[in-house]
Protein backbone atom coordinates (compact mmCIF):
# COMPACT_ATOMS: atom_id res chain seq x y z
CA UNK A 1 0.00 0.00 0.00
CA UNK A 2 1.35 3.43 -0.94
CA UNK A 3 0.55 6.71 0.80
CA UNK A 4 0.61 9.87 -1.27
CA UNK A 5 1.89 13.15 0.10
CA UNK A 6 -1.51 14.80 -0.35
CA UNK A 7 -2.87 13.06 2.73
CA UNK A 8 -5.00 10.82 0.57
CA UNK A 9 -4.32 7.11 0.67
CA UNK A 10 -4.13 5.24 -2.64
CA UNK A 11 -3.77 1.50 -2.49
CA UNK A 12 -1.71 -0.29 -5.07
CA UNK A 13 -1.01 -4.01 -5.08
CA UNK A 14 1.68 -6.06 -6.75
CA UNK A 15 0.83 -9.04 -8.94
CA UNK A 16 1.96 -11.33 -6.13
CA UNK A 17 -0.36 -9.64 -3.61
CA UNK A 18 -3.33 -9.87 -5.98
CA UNK A 19 -2.61 -13.52 -6.75
CA UNK A 20 -2.51 -14.31 -3.02
CA UNK A 21 -5.76 -12.40 -2.36
CA UNK A 22 -7.60 -14.14 -5.20
CA UNK A 23 -5.90 -17.51 -4.57
CA UNK A 24 -4.66 -17.88 -8.13
CA UNK A 25 -1.21 -18.36 -9.60
CA UNK A 26 1.00 -15.30 -10.27
CA UNK A 27 0.99 -16.06 -14.00
CA UNK A 28 -2.82 -15.98 -14.12
CA UNK A 29 -2.87 -12.37 -12.87
CA UNK A 30 -0.10 -11.47 -15.30
CA UNK A 31 -2.14 -12.94 -18.18
CA UNK A 32 -5.24 -10.97 -17.13
CA UNK A 33 -3.13 -7.81 -17.32
CA UNK A 34 -1.68 -8.72 -20.72
CA UNK A 35 -5.16 -9.52 -22.07
CA UNK A 36 -6.49 -6.16 -20.86
CA UNK A 37 -8.94 -7.74 -18.44
CA UNK A 38 -7.27 -6.22 -15.38
CA UNK A 39 -5.91 -2.68 -15.45
CA UNK A 40 -2.37 -2.31 -14.12
CA UNK A 41 0.29 0.37 -14.18
CA UNK A 42 3.89 -0.42 -14.92
CA UNK A 43 6.41 1.07 -12.51
CA UNK A 44 9.82 0.24 -13.87
CA UNK A 45 9.79 -3.50 -14.36
CA UNK A 46 6.94 -4.12 -11.94
CA UNK A 47 3.20 -3.87 -12.33
CA UNK A 48 0.93 -2.19 -9.79
CA UNK A 49 -2.81 -2.73 -9.59
CA UNK A 50 -4.91 0.01 -8.03
CA UNK A 51 -7.41 -1.13 -5.41
CA UNK A 52 -10.37 0.40 -7.28
CA UNK A 53 -9.34 -1.36 -10.53
CA UNK A 54 -9.12 -4.68 -8.69
CA UNK A 55 -12.58 -4.15 -7.19
CA UNK A 56 -14.02 -3.37 -10.66
CA UNK A 57 -12.39 -6.51 -12.07
CA UNK A 58 -13.82 -8.69 -9.30
CA UNK A 59 -17.34 -7.25 -9.74
CA UNK A 60 -17.19 -7.67 -13.52
CA UNK A 61 -15.95 -11.27 -13.41
CA UNK A 62 -18.24 -12.39 -10.58
CA UNK A 63 -21.36 -11.50 -12.62
CA UNK A 64 -20.61 -14.23 -15.17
Amino acid sequence: MINTTEGREDSYYSIKEVSEMLKVVYLTVYRWIQAGKLTAYKAGKQYRIEKSDLEKFIKKTSKK
